[in-house]
């Protein structure tokens, strides 16, 4: 089906990203020696913009905010089953939201599993998984998605384009903080990117 082929190429995209970032320039410069893909422009990035807590800060803030999201559709989506008696009276996008944030709960706990690399920074909690950025997919996806599910149910238009513009805006601002509070390398973020893109273009492909 072609409205299939751009989450197809996107999941392909990923797979193979990943499987470079796991051969190509592979040198020590984490902070425990071990090997990362990439690493002369991840070390570049990172040295450019450094370390910034106050960014750090604030998409940690935007995981929560993501978290509150998922949490209020997830509520709306037991309400109409309680209200309908039958999950398949449940919306058909809930249905789909709800599978896409089971499938972003396994890959947040897969990669923080898979150590592809580690953080760039050793933070109060040790070393790190670092590749994907997972909390980079969480709220790109969260709110990715969001932006379609709200149309469904806020009538108002000029009400539905604010929460629009409202969703792009923390996307931007979370892509952007996630990669100059230093606390990821660029090849996390890019990978983090490719996955919410993944998931997002899936969950337009199976709801509508």
């Amino acid at each position: 089906m072609k409205k299939f082929v751009l989450p197809m190429c996107l999941a392909l995209s990923f797979i193979v990203f990943t499987v470079l970032v796991c051969f190509v320039d592979v040198q020590p410069i984490a902070p425990d020696a071990s090997s990362v893909g990439f690493a002369t422009v991840n070390t570049a990035v990172h040295q450019f913009f450094g370390i910034h807590k106050l960014w750090y800060t604030l998409t940690q803030v935007l995981g929560l905010a993501a978290i509150a999201v998922a949490f209020a559709f997830a509520l709306l989506g037991f309400v109409q089953l309680i209200q309908r008696k039958s999950l398949l009276k449940v919306d058909r996008t809930l249905l789909v939201l709800a599978c896409v944030y089971v499938a972003v709960i396994v890959l947040y706990v897969l990669f923080e599993k898979l150590a592809i690399n580690v953080r760039p920074i050793i933070s109060d909690e040790g070393i790190e998984p670092s590749y994907p950025s997972t909390h980079t997919m969480l709220i790109l996806t969260i709110f990715g998605t969001a932006r379609y599910q709200i149309k469904q149910y806020v009538r108002n238009k000029n009400l539905c384009l604010l929460c629009d513009i409202l969703c792009i805006l923390i996307m931007v601002v979370a892509f952007a903080g996630r990669l100059v509070c230093g606390v990821h390398w660029f090849t996390d973020i890019i990978g983090g990117l490719l996955l919410s893109l993944t998931l997002i273009c899936f969950y337009k492909a199976c709801a509508y």
